[in-house]
């Protein structure tokens, strides 16, 4: 608990999620903070997305959504190869699109410039 951070919405600082929910390793190619829970201030449409470029192409994915602004904070892996299968249904937060503030020091960060100690599926 020494670094438990609290992730806000970079666009309108609306509490998302913390790390306390962090759930899995940065899969390569994707800047990303893996969750099991988010805050009821996280929402995805029903509609999938088909990712055409970059880490997500090929993947069917859910894109969540800061419910007070509208940003685009990340996405639930719906379908993918098996490079990201660990993913799947999971809370996946761009971190260009997070903030973290860290309780004990009372410190904000852009979420790309914090890097959490090793979690995996199994703890």
């Amino acid at each position: 608990p020494e670094e438990c951070a609290v992730f806000h919405c970079r666009g309108c600082w609306t509490v998302l999620g913390d790390s306390l929910q962090l759930c899995g390793q940065e899969p390569p190619g994707l800047s990303v903070f893996i969750c099991f829970k988010v805050s009821s201030d996280v929402t995805w449409e029903d509609s999938l997305l088909v990712g055409l470029e970059g880490a997500l192409a090929g993947c069917a994915y859910y894109l969540l959504s800061c419910r007070s602004c509208g940003l685009a904070v990340g996405f639930i892996l719906y379908s993918s190869g098996s490079d990201l299968a660990d993913l799947r249904g999971l809370f996946c937060f761009f971190k260009d699109s997070i903030m973290c503030y860290f309780l004990k020091n009372q410190m904000i960060l852009g979420a790309s410039e914090v890097h959490f100690p090793a979690v995996t599926l199994k703890e």
